[in-house]
């Protein structure tokens, strides 16, 4: 193993708690940040800079690409380089101006990811306006407060979408006087907008309005905000986070920097597939990155159910997903394998392990096993385009088991990172071949500073043997506050730190591992602390849990939870144990129930939870938590109010049986 590695290193002391203020651990750096923090690229000071440059170096590159569709078929990718894109960008930057949009007005952008949408973004980086992502996944209610609350003025929309944008209005009406469809616009829908004091246009009409008409660009400046973007708060209304043209600048210089010290430079040559929504920041970070270099982005067609057959076609080397994504990829796979006979999965768990053993030993994941990778595991690279050579999972943690399965089977680097719209993304990622950073989120990036600070009433010690406690992170990745919300700024940023709310352990390697979650602590009536998402993640290690909620509070003395089962894996145990019906009769059955609860108690006696900590009644729902119940956010975190809202009477059910069964007991 390389345990005696280390990819940090000191570069402030520790301090001691003082009046009021917790302790904190020692301000840390990362190694490949040895000789000071990577400076942009010459001439990059902003997001239109980024693309500008791009455009001078690479004119003839395809950068925009999306699928023809004729007869109803998808076919080919058909691209615009690099010269035709910026062509639009300018025409669409006079077509702005000349509807009376200056520097500084918040154009609001709806819609699946596509050409326009990049096309529409960088006219806005080219003339100083804000870009104000308007949320596919939070429904009317989330559009129409966005675009109240940034006074959007002129909207950019999804042909699909001008219904629901429609819905927001009389009340968006107040400052959305524009809106421009991506593609056509219905005459019914002219005649709509007229009504509601709109004016709408085609893509089409809208880029002849700037014909003739030259505006100068202006000046824009490092500081100068480039975007707005809305995040999915798990509690009340969404947060406008100010994201300067200085942020995005670091994010894409510090992921550059990272890559070229780990042997996977971003190159020209590189393909992306976009599909991650551009509303969030993840996607928004790396399409800049690809920019920058002078790559190419595909698009997807919005269905995930035909997301691998665009892969096929499009044959992308960087693949970006969240946890949810490479979930299904892992799962699809183990259900390929268990179906395939028992020769075949012999084969594939022989290979496996002469390969992992080999990666456990310090061999990349190329030199481990060549012949293995031909033989068994070319079919996965081959189901993800074949040309995949960087995975990168972010936005939530990745389960380990997940990751060392992909890692050894996906033929490519595979890594995982961890930011928030907060810190423009990427704030720690794991390496290439270092196995060691399983289970973590890697070190920092080599442009941000990290410490730990401790939270003595959940009895995290950053100054403990192990260091543990909230990880705050300081540098110019860091958003410029809260849109009209100093309050809430000045909750999370103190003193050019920003508190994430995520609990932290440091590894002797300079890893970091999320173990915890600030907030998402409560108290049983006995006056235990529970720590609920360190629990639920020991739980949805258990084969036939998809995914759990577990619930307390201060009122009971024990937790109770909602889980979804994995469909096959529990019909296959109604199969094996005679227990009939379908998988909706099977999510009440009794003997059900039971089973998943004794593999929930095995797997909490096994990890060592105290007794407290063991779930005591389960209610089995067969359909997934999801965003349309506004159950969970778009970054699929659970919103626990709303769960709570939503599942109250079986909550209340489960504590009052449980504790009747517990009466007539003693």
């Amino acid at each position: 193993m390389t345990s005696q590695k280390r990819f940090i290193f000191e570069v402030e002391a520790a301090k001691e708690a003082t009046d009021g203020n917790p302790s904190v651990g020692p301000v840390y750096r990362s190694t490949f940040a040895k000789d000071g923090f990577p400076n942009p690229i010459d001439g990059i000071q902003s997001c239109w800079d980024i693309f500008r440059t791009a455009v001078e170096k690479y004119p003839n590159n395809r950068m925009l690409g999306s699928r023809e569709i004729v007869n109803g078929k998808a076919g080919k990718y058909v691209w615009k380089t690099y010269k035709e894109v910026y062509d639009i960008v300018i025409k669409l930057g006079n077509s702005l101006r000349s509807c009376g949009i200056q520097e500084g007005e918040k154009c609001g952008i709806y819609g699946t990811n596509c050409c326009e949408w990049i096309i529409s973004m960088e006219a806005c980086n080219a003339h100083g306006l804000y870009c104000v992502p308007l949320y596919d996944t939070l429904g009317a209610g989330a559009v129409e407060f966005i675009i109240s609350h940034a006074e959007v003025s002129i909207a950019f929309v999804e042909e699909k979408k001008i219904p629901e944008l429609f819905k927001t209005c009389p009340n968006s009406t107040k400052y959305m006087k524009t809106v421009v469809s991506f593609g056509g616009v219905k005459p019914e829908q002219k005649e709509e907008a007229e009504k509601l004091g709109l004016v709408i246009h085609s893509w089409d009409e809208f880029l002849k309005l700037g014909e003739g008409k030259q505006y100068d660009l202006p000046i824009k400046k490092q500081s100068d905000i480039c975007t707005i973007m809305y995040t999915s708060g798990t509690t009340g209304d969404p947060k406008g986070v100010l994201i300067s043209n200085d942020s995005i600048v670091t994010i894409t210089t510090g992921v550059m920097h990272f890559l070229g010290n780990v042997n996977a430079s971003l190159s020209e040559k590189d393909v992306y597939i976009s599909y991650l929504p551009l509303a969030h920041v993840f996607d928004r970070a790396i399409e800049e990155c690809i920019i920058q270099v002078g790559g190419s982005i595909g698009f997807w067609r919005g269905d995930v159910k035909l997301l691998i057959e665009d892969l096929g076609e499009l044959k992308p080397s960087i693949f970006c997903a969240v946890p949810r994504v490479l979930d299904r990829v892992y799962t699809g796979l183990q259900q390929k394998l268990s179906v395939g006979g028992f020769f075949k999965k012999k084969v594939f768990d022989v290979a496996f392990s002469y390969k992992f053993g080999n990666m456990k030993k310090g061999q990349s994941h190329v030199a481990a096993a060549p012949f293995c990778d031909k033989l068994v595991f070319n079919k996965v690279k081959q189901g993800l385009g074949g040309n995949v050579r960087i995975i990168l999972s972010g936005a939530a943690p990745l389960a380990s088991h997940i990751e060392s399965f992909l890692r050894v089977v996906a033929c490519c680097n595979v890594l995982q990172g961890y930011g928030l719209t907060e810190s423009c993304a990427g704030t720690f990622a794991t390496f290439p071949d270092e196995l060691d950073m399983l289970g973590t989120v890697g070190p920092p990036v080599p442009n941000v500073d990290i410490r730990l600070e401790s939270v003595p009433e959940m009895n995290y010690d950053a100054l403990g043997s192990t260091p543990r406690g909230e990880i705050c992170i300081r540098g110019k990745t860091l958003f410029s506050g809260y849109y009209k919300r100093e309050d809430l700024t000045k909750e999370v940023l103190i003193d050019g730190w920003l508190h994430t709310g995520d609990i932290g352990e440091w590894q002797p390697n300079g890893s970091m591992k999320i173990i915890d979650r600030k907030k998402n602590i409560f108290k049983l009536a006995q006056g235990e602390y529970v720590a609920v998402e360190n629990l639920e993640n020991v739980y949805s290690q258990v084969e036939v849990i998809e995914s759990i909620w577990v619930y307390g509070n201060s009122f009971e003395s024990f937790l109770v939870a909602i889980a979804n089962p994995a469909q096959q894996t529990l019909e296959r145990w109604a199969v094996e144990n005679g227990v009939n019906g379908d998988f909706n009769s099977l999510c009440q059955n009794a003997k059900a129930k039971a089973f998943i609860l004794g593999e929930l108690v095995k797997i909490a006696k096994e990890k060592k939870l105290k007794g407290f900590e063991i779930i005591k009644a389960i209610h089995l729902e067969p359909v997934a938590f999801d965003m349309e119940r506004d159950l969970l956010t778009p970054t699929y975190k659970k919103k626990r109010p709303q769960l709570l809202k939503y599942y109250q009477n079986v909550i209340d059910e489960m504590y009052k049986t449980t504790k009747e069964g517990q009466a007539s007991g003693q």
